[in-house]
């Protein structure tokens, strides 16, 4: 069908024709509403005729169109116009590289500068989950800006394992919707060089999954073409094509009179591993490798730079390490496939947090000893799973984790399972979509054994270790909790069936060992955290801050000889967690972290420090009384593990401890006389609200019990008759209020997924401000607390840690970006937020909630500043038994 001058699909109005092809017609057009020019493809019939196609179609077209990116082609809009199907995309005048390559390789300093745009453009997709599976030079247009990478990305769905490669299953796929018009496939005739599959990988040639290193392996070929301008694989039939793609290797770049530097070839060559596993991992590490041969001044001189090469499985492989200068690579080589062998020598290096991620949580190495994944939020608020590979500079994101908590390895290296809103998740570590395996309302950490079945404990004391079948199901009670003491921390041992898990006890976490159908376990004799097996037979496990390894029979399940220490600076707290994980291959990681030391200080309205209160210490949670003279606030001693709560007076400076117990005491709340304190407490694993005098005499008073779940205070109403306070159960949370004079009996007001501390009632005792995630991110809400339901949100870009005026004209809360903003707040009776505005940096310690106190005449800001930088790098550990051969 051919489009006539003037002829209108929808809003737009065709002005002339650019081309066509078998994928459709693509013409120039001009969008009437925005009176912009843009192209317009139309879509042949045959290719989208079915409704499930097309609905699957523009699902796909979706996602793409949001790639804003300038090195990307902007997809914008698809639509319908009777029986004809059309996308409309950026309209870029240029020529694509395929063109631009026949007239021959391009000048050195062309090839780093289009190349380092296209790695950054496929970085951006990559982090969005999508994999192009179609690159190739006539998917890159060339302008006078630079490249733009057209016709992004082949459907997920197109490309099954076990199809013959190139085949589609069941439909349309993207990449065929958009693909150049302009560019004739010179693929079927004899003696002809074939197309696509010019830049086809390994594994995709094969039928086998492919990921984001497929399209590394294209980049490599279209790098390649760029600097000989030459194909790195030819051949004049598809079977030899293949032969030559799967067996041998590309000629030298000097070979075509390239002066290409070494590095740039060892780049390419680092992208053309026909192991995907040996392959160069991330577009991103692409990027930071071209611009490190950009700055190296001289081009044909340049250093070459170390890449992985491709070896056999039971070989060496050498593994990038971060540790950029300003972009070199420093590499550790290590044994891949086999335990490390004792005796020899032991290598340890850091591999640092991203700068735009903390609160990093449990961080875990895959069983291969390939990948790193932890838990981290990001500069936008969100928690997200993030996964690094070890010779990879940077960590990513996996898209559909938002809110999750912390996650635990597949056997196989290939899933990472997880938990958030309540339900345990797998989703492949390198990306793709989630798959949820069973309804975990209250799941906190897990193992996954090499039968198919993972257990999980919950996050209450009286929660039970379930199982479930890691294909899903319903999940059953494998192991209960144990009379008061609480029970954690499954990992399975090598035959799938025994497994590890800590009974818990706040002053000193038991080592047991249960079996897979058996209600019972039997102690190992042992005292401290977690526990992981590592398959050289060893126990590995934190007491007293060192993480040891203890000598322990996967048969007998008995113990010999004596631990050695391998790291120290490992707390536990009270729930007997430690940030280690070792791989099945002998690779340790390990967070060390040092005391979260904070200052406290009192500053004025535009951030500027008025006065210190007290020397550092490893406070928490700090609580102005109410007339502003005393500060309660949670304090840790050095070395300890348990936590009390203290007073200060603010005039003299003088600490006085109010709490004795070894338990872990927490967020202490004022009463509204300023008598009293309020404060969580953990005793023999069940966590209590108990109530005392300020002055430290008498005896304490629980006000409400759980043994399920966390329970803490929030505010007192002005008035002193009810006491706001929270719970959560695995990754809900609830907001109560109880009576606190005549009826003390308690009710439920709000319930979530987030909150953690984060409730305060309003001056006038009207209304109750609070932090959710209900939009997906935190953000600040205002519910009526007297009066008909009613729910305000005042924060635009995400929140956390509201606070009143004491005027109740003004709302403060902590900003993403870690500043303070203020809410201006309406006079009358009924509640109108104003637009919130900066006020000051409130740069908080690692838990993000309680740091900041308002003065009774809200003039003043009462702050927790961290003393250090809180993120802390990982350390991996190769041949880590060295600790224990030297001794």
């Amino acid at each position: 069908m051919t489009l006539s001058a003037a002829t209108r699909l929808g809003p737009y109005e065709i002005v002339s024709p650019l081309g066509a092809g078998g994928m459709g017609e693509v013409y120039r057009a001009k969008d009437t509403r925005l009176g912009r020019e843009v192209a317009i493809k139309v879509l042949p019939a045959h290719l989208i005729e079915n409704a499930e196609v097309r609905s699957r179609f523009e699902r796909e077209a979706r996602t793409i169109s949001s790639l804003n990116h300038p090195h990307i082609c902007t997809l914008h809009d698809v639509g319908r116009e009777g029986d004809t199907d059309y996308l409309v995309m950026e309209l870029v005048d240029g020529e694509t590289l395929a063109q631009k390559l026949t007239r021959g390789p391009l000048p050195n300093n062309e090839i780093l500068k289009l190349a380092t745009q296209i790695a950054d453009a496929l970085d951006r997709a990559h982090r969005a989950g999508i994999v192009h599976r179609d690159f190739k030079p006539g998917n890159v247009m060339v302008t006078r800006s630079g490249a733009k990478l057209m016709d992004f990305g082949l459907a997920r769905t197109g490309v099954t394992s076990g199809a013959a490669p190139g085949s589609t299953s069941g439909g349309v796929t993207i990449a065929q919707l958009t693909q150049s018009p302009t560019m004739v496939s010179p693929l079927t005739q004899q003696g002809s060089l074939i197309g696509t599959f010019l830049y086809m990988a390994p594994e995709q040639l094969d039928g086998k999954e492919v990921d984001t290193r497929s399209d590394i392996w294209a980049f490599g070929c279209v790098l390649y073409e760029m600097a000989t301008g030459r194909r790195a694989f030819e051949g004049k039939t598809q079977a030899s094509l293949i032969g030559a793609i799967m067996n041998s290797e590309p000629p030298p770049i000097a070979a075509s009179g390239s002066t290409a530097s070494p590095a740039l070839e060892a780049l390419i060559r680092a992208c053309l591993a026909k192991d995907p596993e040996e392959r160069i991992q991330t577009a991103h590490d692409i990027k930071l490798q071209l611009s490190w041969i950009s700055q190296s001044g001289s081009v044909t001189g340049a250093t070459p730079v170390e890449l992985p090469k491709r070896r056999r499985s039971h070989e060496t492989i050498a593994w990038a390490v971060a540790g950029l200068a300003v972009a070199a690579l420093a590499f550790v080589a290590w044994r891949s496939m086999k335990p490390t062998t004792f005796g020899s020598e032991q290598v340890r290096f850091n591999v640092p947090v991203p700068n735009n991620v903390d609160n990093v949580d449990l961080p875990r190495i895959s069983p291969d000893g390939r990948l790193i994944a932890f838990t981290g939020h990001d500069n936008s608020g969100r928690t997200m799973l993030w996964v690094r590979p070890l010779r990879s500079l940077a960590a990513n994101p996996l898209p559909g984790t938002e809110g999750c908590g912390r996650a635990f390895w597949s056997p196989d290296s290939r899933y990472l399972a997880y938990f958030t809103n309540g339900k345990l998740w797998k989703i492949p570590a390198l990306g793709g979509p989630p798959q949820q395996i069973c309804d975990a309302p209250n799941g906190f950490d897990g193992s996954w054994g090499k039968s198919g079945v993972i257990l999980y404990d919950g996050s209450a004391s009286a929660d039970p270790i379930r199982r479930v079948n890691a294909s899903g199901g319903i999940a059953t009670e494998a192991m209960p909790f144990d009379s008061l003491l609480g029970v954690g921390w499954p990992a399975f041992l090598p035959d799938g069936q025994h497994y590890i898990y800590t009974l818990l006890d706040v002053n000193q976490p038991t080592l047991m060992v249960g079996k897979l159908g058996e209600p019972k376990g039997k102690p190992l004799g042992l005292a401290g955290s977690r526990v992981e097996y590592s398959v050289d037979g060893h126990l590995l496990y934190v007491r007293n801050q060192t993480l040891l390894a203890q000598r322990f029979n996967s048969r007998t399940l008995k113990t010999t000889g004596e631990p050695f220490p391998i790291a120290d600076s490992l707390p536990t707290g009270g729930n007997a967690q430690a940030n280690f994980s070792v791989s099945t291959n002998g690779v340790l990681l390990y967070r060390a972290v040092g005391a979260l030391t904070s200052r406290i200080e009192w500053r004025d309205h535009n951030g500027r420090e008025i006065s210190r209160v007290s020397t550092p210490q490893q406070y928490r949670a700090p609580s102005l009384s109410p007339d502003g003279t005393r500060l309660a606030i949670r304090r840790t001693e050095a070395n300890a593990a348990a936590a009390d709560i203290w007073t200060i007076d603010l005039a003299r400076g003088i600490s006085t401890r109010l709490t004795f117990d070894p338990g872990v005491d927490a967020n202490p709340l004022w009463s509204r006389d300023g008598s009293k304190i309020v404060w969580s407490a953990v005793r023999n694993g069940i966590t209590s609200l108990r109530i005392k005098s300020a002055s430290g005499l008498g005896n304490e008073e629980i006000l409400v019990r759980t043994a399920v779940g966390a329970v803490w205070a929030e505010d007192f109403s002005p008035d002193g008759r009810f006491l706001l306070y929270g719970t959560s159960q695995g990754s809900r949370a609830q907001i109560h209020v109880r009576g606190m004079s005549e009826d003390t009996t308690s009710r439920m007001l709000f319930e979530s997924s987030f909150f953690s501390g984060q409730s305060r009632f309003s001056p006038d005792g009207r209304r109750i401000v609070y932090a959710s995630n209900e939009s997906g991110r935190p953000e600040i809400y205002v519910g009526n607390f007297e009066g008909p339901p009613a729910k305000w949100q005042v924060s635009t870009e995400g929140g956390i840690d509201p606070r009143w005026a004491p005027n109740g004209r003004e709302l403060f809360y902590i900003a993403p970006n870690q500043k303070m903003m203020s809410v201006p707040i309406g006079a009358g009776p009924d509640f109108v937020p104003g637009t919130p505005v900066e006020v000051m940096p409130a740069r908080y310690d690692a838990l993000p909630r309680n740091s900041y106190c308002i003065s009774p005449d809200g003039q003043r800001f009462l702050f927790l500043i961290p003393e250090s930088d809180q993120n802390w790098p990982m350390t991996v550990v190769v041949n880590w038994q060295a600790s224990g051969e030297r001794r």
